[in-house]
């Protein structure tokens, strides 16, 4: 299967998209683990993760989940001139709270997804440095307030059985709420993780100073708390997804979770979140053409009655996923 995009051919195989699906279950499963399930040598996979790793294909990266440190998501929607969007995409994106930064529609909307600490954080970024700038010609924020889909379960990376997957699939974290405090090495380990999740305990032990036994306990102990998780950062339009719309739904309150646990359902949906404001539900779309996105809405999306109003901003560049900011 060859997929073209304007940067390079990516040809992937029925390895290949398992290798994909296996990063996306456990970013760091180690490939010998990847290599038993998917019954090729060990040396394969090495040599098609570094080619898709160099391609700019996939990349795994680790970042805080804030929830289980008692931080608040919120997904804000920013307006700026023509000649000004890109700039604070790319500020937006030097932060180390903020994730999932898009330029959508004509190039001059901004999504962004940030974790705040505290109310104190949020009021600082929402009310004194975004404003400050003459350029953002307007600004709305949305609390995230439930998960119906996020993008490490997105199906269109699926490829393998689920007796496979089954085998990759980390334990849960912890259920409980015993808080665990973060060191002060750990910002070090997350800074280099944000870069590549698959560092080395060596490369990771340079940064933060700290013994290669020190780092894998430290790194086991955050993830069994759900503080650390590892995403597969993938460069979709390579994989054939050349048409990637974020929708903004408002919805009636009776319908909302029908209509959030329906679109969660859908193979084209990688991201399905209620929110506060006037919109109250937003998703992100995956489609090979907007022919297919068409089809999406009018077979899929329609039928959903208790979806009120309905706005569609198309991908134009993605600035940052979940890892640090991406190359231009």
């Amino acid at each position: 299967m060859r997929y073209r995009s304007a940067m390079n051919t990516v040809t992937l195989d029925e390895i290949d998209r398992g290798l994909v699906h296996a990063l996306q279950i456990d970013g760091r499963a180690p490939l010998r683990t990847i290599a038993e399930v998917l019954e090729v040598s060990e040396n394969t996979v090495a040599r098609r993760y570094r080619r898709l790793r160099s391609t700019g294909t996939l990349r795994v990266t680790g970042a805080v989940n804030g929830a289980r440190l008692g931080y608040v998501a919120w997904t804000m929607r920013l307006v700026a001139t023509p000649d000004a969007a890109s700039s604070i995409a790319n500020a937006l994106a030097a932060r180390d709270d903020t994730s999932w930064i898009y330029l959508l529609s004509g190039g001059t909307e901004i999504c962004c997804n940030t974790q705040v600490r505290t109310a104190a954080d949020r009021d600082d970024l929402l009310l004194r440095k975004l404003p400050r700038t003459a350029r953002v010609t307007s600004v709305s924020a949305h609390e995230l307030v439930h998960t119906f889909a996020l993008p490490g379960g997105w199906a269109g990376l699926h490829a393998l059985p689920e007796e496979k997957a089954a085998r990759l699939r980390p334990p849960p974290p912890a259920d409980d709420d015993a808080p665990l405090e973060l060191e002060p090495g750990d910002q070090a380990l997350f800074d280099l993780l944000a870069v590549d999740g698959r560092a080395t305990y060596t490369e990771l032990a340079a940064r933060t100073g700290w013994s290669d036994a020190t780092v894998k306990r430290r790194m086991a102990a955050l993830r069994h708390h759900g503080v650390l998780t590892y995403h597969l950062d993938v460069r979709l339009e390579q994989l054939g997804f050349a048409s990637q719309t974020r929708l903004w739904m408002a919805v009636s309150p009776s319908g909302l979770e029908e209509v959030g646990h329906a679109l969660a359902s859908h193979p084209e949906t990688s991201f399905v979140v209620a929110t506060t404001g006037a919109t109250n539900l937003t998703a992100m779309i995956n489609c090979r053409s907007g022919g297919d996105l068409y089809r999406y809405l009018t077979r899929r999306v329609a039928p959903l009655t208790a979806i009120r109003t309905l706005e569609t901003a198309p991908v134009i560049r993605t600035v940052k996923r979940t890892g640090s900011p991406l190359p231009r």
